[in-house]
């Protein structure tokens, strides 16, 4: 049954000329293409591909091949390509020295990655006190040693570890105290720590600090009107809001340390010490440069590249997990 409902066409404010409203059409044309996003990025992409996916894709492929010799090696046919499979990898964890290395590295990190966080975060505060003095040049004098290329700052603190010319050494020697040699067998790695946290601590002290100053004072204020101390705001207020830096310059200083290579090449020549596989990198370098042996230095790469992003994803993680924990505690 279908009951019809009349409109009074001369009810109030209803004009009675005026027609009904048509539906509105539906959208049937189709957006108009607009090139000018993909043209901008067109040049990021491209360099991207081109210096950073092709080589990787390239030397996974080289690590999964191994070149064969067959007699002495000379000749157009004495050197063949073959598929190798994993035999790279295999042989790359397996290797004594590459074991070692990554051994050394990773009590490299544990020396140097905290004290260069406590540092540059003990700056970053001190910078962002209202008691403090010059922190423009402060700001400055920190950063400045971030500036100097690795190289030159391990050659700046080779010749200062160095016994014939370091002055550290004639002060002991004038003051009858024991000649330091930081360049022995058991403290060298405290030695490129060394240089790697004079060179790193400004950089993370300017993303901390950064993170400080956006912070509203507002803040910090009320904290003061209630009694609260320096120490206090900073550990109750400072440090948990920057946390999301804290966290960066974390992973980008584990990142660095997993990459030590400039600092112990350039101290090398100036101690028995230092090998030539001391570091992942440095064995890198032996096998692809020195012993022409690019596959293997693929190989091992490979396995730093996803060693450095399974530790920095596993870091990340956890530190994220835990943040969770804490909100909804």
């Amino acid at each position: 049954m279908t009951t019809t409902v009349d409109v009074d066409q001369t009810a109030p404010g209803r004009d009675p000329a005026a027609k009904p409203s048509a539906p509105a059409p539906r959208a049937t044309r189709r957006r108009r293409f607009n090139p000018t996003p993909y043209a901008m990025l067109a040049p990021a992409a491209i360099l991207f591909l081109v210096f950073m996916a092709a080589p990787i894709v390239y030397t996974l492929i080289l690590s999964l091949q191994k070149t064969e010799v067959q007699g002495l090696g000379l000749g157009s046919g004495a050197r063949k390509t073959v598929f190798a499979g994993f035999s790279n990898y295999a042989a790359a964890f397996s290797d004594p020295d590459f074991l070692a290395s990554a051994g050394r590295v990773g009590l490299y990190g544990l020396i140097l990655v905290p004290a260069m966080l406590v540092l540059a975060l003990v700056f970053a505060l001190l910078l962002d006190s209202k008691r403090t003095r010059l922190a423009g040049f402060s700001r400055v004098v920190i950063f400045l040693p971030y500036a100097v290329p690795a190289v030159i700052s391990s050659l700046l603190w080779g010749f200062l570890y160095l016994p014939s010319v370091s002055p550290f050494v004639d002060l002991a020697n004038a003051l009858n105290l024991p000649s330091p040699d930081v360049l022995s067998q058991g403290t060298v790695i405290f030695a490129i720590a060394n240089i790697a946290l004079w060179g790193g601590v400004g950089f993370n002290m300017v993303v901390m600090y950064t993170a400080l100053k956006a912070i509203p004072t507002d803040l910090y204020e009320a904290a003061r009107l209630d009694g609260a101390s320096e120490i206090r705001v900073a550990r109750a207020i400072k440090i948990p809001i920057i946390l999301p830096s804290l966290i960066m310059t974390a992973i980008f200083s584990l990142i660095a340390t997993l990459q030590v290579f400039a600092e112990p090449t350039t101290l090398k020549p100036l101690t028995n010490s230092i090998s030539s596989t001391y570091t992942p990198l440095m064995k890198v370098y032996r096998d692809a440069f020195i012993r022409n042996d690019v596959n293997s230095a693929s190989a091992t790469s490979i396995i730093i590249a996803v060693t450095i992003f399974a530790l920095s994803f596993v870091f990340l993680r956890v530190v994220q997990r835990r943040a969770f924990q804490e909100e909804n505690s």
